[in-house]
């Protein structure tokens, strides 16, 4: 996912597809542990696409409590 389709969510949205991205994680762990996984990076970009999404999410939680 990329940086601007994450900032163009609002908080809702943004809840939304990190719990999605959650269980797509959760899911590719499954696949490695049961030796179904070809390519093991997509764990990484799975974990690095969740960071980017909580990191997003905490800016605009943060931006809407200094704004009230």
């Amino acid at each position: 996912m990329n940086t601007t389709e994450l900032r163009q969510k609002d908080v809702a949205g943004l809840k939304a597809e990190v719990k999605e991205l959650q269980k797509a994680h959760f899911g590719l762990r499954m696949q490695k542990a049961t030796q179904q996984l070809n390519n093991t990076a997509t764990i990484r970009t799975a974990r690095r696409d969740i960071a980017r999404a909580k990191t997003i999410l905490v800016e605009k939680l943060a931006a809407d409590k200094s704004a009230k």
